[in-house]
């Protein structure tokens, strides 16, 4: 086994002189470096099983949400989120959010319509 560099001397040396305190900050300043391009991605971007989860939580069931989700993720709607279109198809139509999902899986172009709506 080949023997490692010990290099932990010189890559310490801007940390010798700090307090506990300052190592603490410094610390944080760079877990939230780390942390960072981790929360915008998920602000930004969603998944077909969050997706699904949320439909679950307003009512369906997995087979429907499953069913939903792969519907909006066919017309490239997903990243609107499907609770978001499901309400806002329901308002539009005036209809339960339950008859809303369902209705949306019968739905002949689905993008087109939604395009006024979002």
């Amino acid at each position: 086994m080949k023997q490692r560099n010990d290099d932990f001397e010189a890559r310490r040396k801007h940390l010798v002189n700090m307090s506990d305190q300052e190592l603490k900050d410094y610390f944080y300043k760079l877990t939230d470096q780390l942390v960072d391009p981790l929360l915008d991605l998920a602000y930004q971007y969603t998944t077909p099983a969050i997706e699904r989860s949320v439909l679950m939580r307003m009512g369906f069931s997995s087979l429907e949400a499953k069913a939903i989700t792969d519907r909006l993720f066919e017309q490239e709607l997903l990243s609107f989120g499907a609770g978001h279109i499901v309400y806002l198809y329901a308002k539009e139509q005036k209809i339960s959010i339950r008859d809303a999902g369902l209705k949306l899986l019968e739905e002949q172009d689905l993008k087109k319509k939604m395009e006024v709506l979002i």
